[in-house]
């Protein structure tokens, strides 16, 4: 039966079928051939994949960023961002990482992240000077920075599939998004140097303080979530509750840029955008449930440990894999099909499940910026259609090998992921 779900599998994939109903498709047609057990089997997966109250902090998040990128709060915190490391030679594309960190805390999406940033700094960075390649690049590789630092729905994803604590996995994205902003940083400066990108004018203490005043209530949105759940106040799924309530008063009330138009419209937005993650969710699921019951799990565990006869080499493979993955699946559905897999060989070899989250997202997170999937790719390169993909991969280029480099850095020291974690204890 498994080797019929991946035929299928790539088959549909060849033919660009959408990854949630490739992931469907293919699950049913193995289990009609095979017929080895009910069809019925497919439905109750395809439900149970979903009947999770932790899975709801998915929606909830999705509609909380939706509703603050609608009211006002993008070009506030680019604002506040451009008073920190505007006038540093390449300020502008400083501006653009700063700020796609700060939206990371609280969209939890990557091409959000880019679209929301992207559709204000991309236009700016060439009114400015700077190659329209090496802008949309920069985007597309600062985007993947929205899934990294908290909230994050991939690591809400991870924490139901491998019962792991999302307040935790939440915690340890947060230096990994960190490492990835500065080196992002670093790259845009040298950048800078050789291209002769100048930063903006120095900023005065009165900008510094009414920028910061402009965008503490979006900066206090992740403080609050994050305080909130560490606090044991609400617990994850609460605190995505407690964000949609949060923007919608901030929205409203405070920056008095969020309408009932564009309210229902980012709802429509949130709506779209958790039902293709929740279709992906239950056919994952179901797949992961095949696989399974056909013990891919343990048969990979053990051609996989037949190879690597140390953690440093079973981790290098895993990340091997992890980056093909990342190539051609959507980050969610290879979380739920592959956590499961991995899972006996990082029990054997006694590395930390919430470590190996951070290592199982980062790696994940990589497949947004190459293709064939690369979705901020797409979407970077939406925001300049004169520009062709192709130019859009070579300029992002750069920013891809540093992402790996950081990936190995994070893989092989833990404590860097851990340390906010110990902390808790």
């Amino acid at each position: 039966m498994a080797n019929i779900l991946f035929t299928l599998f790539i088959i549909f994939v060849v033919l660009n079928v959408p990854i949630g109903i490739a992931i469907g498709l293919s699950t049913f047609g193995a289990i009609l051939a095979s017929q080895k057990v009910p069809l019925f089997l497919v439905a109750q997966r395809l439900f149970t994949g979903l009947d999770s109250f932790p899975l709801l902090a998915i929606p909830l998040f999705m509609i909380a960023g939706s509703l603050m990128e609608s009211g006002g709060i993008s070009k506030r915190l680019i604002n506040f961002a451009s008073n920190i490391v505007g006038p540093i030679p390449g300020g502008l594309a400083m501006v653009t990482v700063l700020a796609c960190m700060f939206f990371a805390a609280i969209s939890g999406s990557a091409p959000a992240t880019v679209v929301a940033i992207g559709s204000i700094m991309v236009p700016a960075m060439i009114e400015a000077g700077y190659d329209k390649d090496f802008a949309v690049g920069l985007i597309a590789a600062s985007g993947m920075i929205g899934v990294l630092i908290p909230p994050s729905i991939p690591f809400v994803t991870y924490g139901i599939t491998m019962n792991a604590s999302i307040g935790k996995l939440f915690l340890a994205g947060i230096v990994p998004g960190v490492l990835f902003g500065l080196s992002f940083m670093i790259i845009s400066y040298f950048y800078a140097k050789k291209r002769g990108y100048k930063g903006t004018a120095k900023p005065t203490w009165k900008s510094f303080l009414t920028s910061f005043k402009e965008a503490i209530w979006a900066l206090g949105m992740p403080a609050i979530i994050l305080g909130g759940i560490y606090g044991g106040v609400f617990t994850p799924t609460e605190a995505a509750a407690v964000a949609c309530v949060y923007s919608l008063i901030v929205g409203f009330f405070i920056y008095r840029e969020l309408t009932l138009q564009n309210m229902f419209k980012s709802f429509a937005n949130a709506g779209v955008s958790s039902a293709m993650v929740g279709l992906i969710i239950a056919a994952a699921t179901a797949m992961g449930w095949v696989l399974t019951t056909e013990q891919v799990p343990t048969n990979v565990a053990t051609a996989i440990s037949s190879i690597a006869h140390s953690k440093f080499m079973l981790l290098l493979l895993i990340n091997l894999i992890l980056l093909i993955t990342g190539c051609l699946m959507e980050l969610n559905a290879a979380i739920i099909i592959l956590g499961p897999i991995f899972l006996p060989l990082i029990m054997q070899y006694n590395i930390d499940i919430i470590h190996f989250g951070v290592i199982m997202v980062v790696n994940l997170t990589i497949g947004l910026l190459t293709p064939p999937l690369g979705v901020n790719l797409f979407v970077a390169n939406g925001l300049q259609k004169d520009l062709t993909l192709s130019q859009v991969v070579k300029a992002s280029l750069p920013f891809m090998i540093f992402a790996i480099i950081d990936l190995m850095i994070l893989t092989y020291v833990p404590n860097l992921s851990l340390y906010l974690t110990h902390l808790l204890k």
